[in-house]
This record gives C-alpha cells, sequence and structure tokens, in this order.
C-alpha cells in the first residue's frame, strides 16, 4: 500500500468521527471545533481524542501539510478543566476519562481518571500533579499503583495495578524529562517508576494485542540503551506470535489495531480481516466506534527504528 493511499484510509477512519477535513483543510482547521462523540462525557472521551491528535500530527509530519497540526491544536483544546486547574496551572487537576456513567454506578465501569490515558496527553504539570495520586506505599521499599483514581483524583477507584502502568509510566516521564526545560524536574517519580519497572517487566506476560502493541511501542524508545527494553520487547514478541488467530466474531477491532503501530508486516493481514479494511473497522458494539480511530494508528503508524522493525520481522 503506498503512502498515499495509507493517508486516504487514515483520513477516511478519522473524518468517520470528526466530520470532514479534507475540503480546503488549511481554511477549515482555522475555524474548526469537534463534533460530540457517542459514549463521552460531553462528548469528549480521553482515549478517542488522544488518538486522534497522534494521527493528526503524524498526518501533519508525514504530509507536511500544517492544516493537521492546527486540528491537533484545536482538539487539544477541547478537554475540560477539573477542580485544582487554573489559568495557569490548566493540567494541575487531572484529565477525565468522558465515560457517560457516574464514577459511582453499580457496573464500576463510570466516569474517573485512568492512569494510561493520562500518559498519552502527559506534560510536565500533568505528570507532577497525578504521580502522587496513582502511585503509593511511596516509603516502602515495594511502591503500588492504582489502577483507576476517581474524577477528582480524591479517591481510588480501582485498587489493582495495570499490567503496563509502572513501564509505561517510566517511559514516559523519561522522554518528558529529557526535553523539558529544567532537565530533572522528573527524577524522583522516574526513580519511583524506575523501581516497580524492574519488579515488572521480568513478570509481564499479556493475550491482549492492544496491550502487547502498546508495550512495544514503549519499549523501543530505550531499545538499545536499556537492557530492559530490548528484553521486554522479546517478551511481547512472543506473547503477541502466540496470539490465537479467531473469527472477527470474538475479537476487537480497536485492540488489534493496537498490536499495528510497529509490526508492519501484521498491518494489512489484521486489517484485511475487519470488512471496513481501516475506517472504523466494524465495531460489533456502537459504543465502541469512538475509539476505533485506533484504527487510522494501525494504517499511518509512523516510522518505527530500525532496529526494532528488523526484530518484528
Amino acid at each position: 500500500m503506498s503512502q498515499t493511499e495509507r493517508h486516504s484510509k487514515a483520513i477516511t477512519a478519522f473524518q468517520t468521527l470528526y466530520s470532514p477535513i479534507t475540503e480546503d483543510p488549511l481554511l477549515k482547521a482555522s475555524s474548526w471545533a469537534p463534533p460530540a462523540l457517542a459514549g463521552g462525557h460531553r462528548g469528549r472521551y480521553l482515549w478517542t481524542d488522544a488518538f486522534a491528535v497522534l494521527n493528526l500530527v503524524t498526518l501533519g509530519t508525514t504530509s507536511s501539510n500544517p492544516a493537521y497540526l492546527t486540528f491537533a491544536a484545536r482538539l487539544i483544546d477541547t478537554r475540560a478543566r477539573l477542580p485544582g486547574a487554573s489559568d495557569a496551572h490548566p493540567l494541575a487537576g487531572g484529565l477525565r476519562i468522558g465515560k457517560e456513567a457516574d464514577e459511582d454506578d453499580p457496573s464500576g465501569d463510570g466516569d474517573g481518571q485512568y492512569y494510561h490515558y493520562l500518559t498519552l496527553w502527559l506534560a510536565v504539570e500533568l505528570a507532577r500533579a497525578i504521580h502522587p495520586r496513582f502511585v503509593y506505599d511511596r516509603a516502602r521499599a515495594r511502591l503500588r499503583m492504582y489502577w483507576k483514581m476517581s474524577v477528582y483524583l480524591a479517591r481510588p477507584a480501582v485498587r489493582r495495578e495495570g499490567n503496563l502502568d509502572p513501564i509505561d509510566g517510566y517511559a514516559v516521564y523519561s522522554l518528558l524529562d529529557r526535553d523539558a526545560q529544567e532537565r530533572g524536574v522528573l527524577a524522583r517519580e522516574i526513580g519511583e517508576y524506575r523501581r516497580m519497572l524492574e519488579d515488572k517487566w521480568p513478570r509481564y506476560v499479556s493475550d491482549d494485542p492492544l496491550d502487547l502493541g502498546m508495550t512495544l511501542w514503549t519499549a523501543h524508545w530505550f531499545d538499545g540503551e536499556e537492557e530492559w527494553a530490548a528484553r521486554l520487547t522479546q517478551r511481547a514478541i512472543t506473547c503477541l506470535r502466540a496470539y490465537p488467530p479467531r473469527p472477527t466474531t470474538y475479537r476487537l477491532a480497536f485492540r488489534e489495531s493496537g498490536a499495528c503501530k510497529l509490526w508492519e508486516r501484521c498491518i494489512e493481514q489484521i486489517l484485511s480481516a475487519w470488512n471496513r479494511d481501516g475506517d472504523e473497522m466494524s465495531a460489533q458494539d456502537a459504543s465502541l466506534v469512538p475509539i476505533t480511530v485506533v484504527a487510522a494508528s494501525a494504517v499511518v503508524p509512523g516510522d518505527s527504528p530500525a532496529p526494532l522493525s528488523k526484530i518484528l520481522d
């Protein structure tokens, strides 16, 4: 598939949720406002918008069209502030998931803040605000993390730890610190994630293609720099290759799209398994359609480092 064809499919996937952007995109970007999405609080869902921003930045970079970066900036501006935030510190209250159900919904699947969603939006201010809320037992030898907090970060909503959260935290905080104006501003947090990382990665195993794809993406930033990254990559590849082929009736498109982010060879294989081949990919549940914006990331995943591409292929 040519780059032009991939761009076309990625734009189609994006427009399924965010309205047409191809007619004079530079002019449209200046006045564009994202439409309300199904399944999101006040029309916004944090994961969906995060991948939409990533897709737009990728399209802007690979096409050299500045309009896509303007679309991304306007989408970022739609995030609502939470208590604790201000004009000077707009991210101090964190960012809500955007689920329609109240956080106290009896199903347990209500609104709140997910750590693995927040890391997709991370800035230094947000990183410092959420760390002491999600990481606990910080004075003990073995630290712990909560997977989900309440909307206002007042209490844990899910007390267990996410499979990838400590690894994700170490990687994203480290990358953020590298580019921060004040180097070392996240040194304490990075040190705490490193302790959790060393405990976590040797036991890593998953049968979730999205989790595996995100693990590979996270680890590739440190390939050739830190031993854990190379060894975790091999563990994730082993799990991904064992992923059982099943009819799409028993699979979720957005999760399998996540496995495509750095594995060029599997993109066509996975996308062709879904009837819509690159748009919203036939989500069986209409409420899941917005989240399949991940499909656009599968079609145009960006450039992966040559050493990892060689390992995967």
